[in-house]
């Protein structure tokens, strides 16, 4: 026969339910500027059969449910990135990309890649929501460089005066430089993808993610 469990039982028992589901999770999150080579980062660490939960394929799926389309020069995105902000709220995409995540951690997974944290808003969402599985890793290059390396990348090339635009959106309209300042590691990635590759692995195996 069914017996009656006190209510602060169940939230006792529901706490500790959830807790085991996050033993041994490690999450790591990649910021950075355009140009910085996060992307690469993110790539390398998925090649490797890590699954990514990608913050901009949230816009995406929104802008496709919308009827709006994607431009190349990335301006339709950056529009309505800044859009949802104001009418959703500073926290909609980082909560569709919690519940993703915890999709994965139900699934089975214990080793998750979040791609492309921009704001401070969702970088103390996810702090709090995982606040002993989740690492941040900043990759930076020296500015001058990273212009140059936009300036020449196939697909989605921008001059000086477009990438220094973006980047003043980004800070002032996203706040991106609070992640990438709080960051837990820094890559700097002014050399080879090599070196960039050997700088990730050390501090995957630091973490004990790998």
């Amino acid at each position: 026969m069914a017996r009656n469990v006190p209510e602060g039982h169940v939230k006792i028992l529901t706490f500790l339910c959830y807790n085991s589901t996050m033993d041994n999770v490690k999450i790591l999150a990649i910021v950075g500027m355009s140009g910085s080579g996060k992307s690469v980062v993110v790539d390398y660490l998925t090649d490797k059969g890590y699954p990514k939960v990608y913050f901009g394929g949230m816009i995406y799926k929104e802008m496709e449910k919308r009827g709006i389309e994607r431009t190349e020069d990335g301006e339709s995105e950056k529009q309505f990135r800044e859009m949802i902000r104001e009418t959703e709220g500073k926290d909609w995409v980082v909560k569709q990309v919690i519940a993703e995540t915890k999709d994965l951690i139900a699934a089975g997974q214990k080793r998750i890649i979040l791609d492309g944290v921009y704001s401070w808003t969702e970088y103390k969402t996810l702090k709090h929501e995982f606040p002993k599985s989740l690492t941040f890793i900043a990759v930076v290059v020296d500015k001058k460089l990273r212009y140059e390396r936009v300036a020449n990348r196939p697909g989605r090339a921008f001059d000086h005066a477009a990438i220094r635009e973006r980047d003043r959106s980004e800070i002032e309209n996203l706040e991106k430089g609070g992640p990438i300042a709080a960051a837990d590691y820094y890559i700097l990635n002014n050399g080879t993808k090599e070196d960039m590759y050997q700088e990730v692995d050390r501090i995957i195996k630091e973490v004990d993610f790998a």
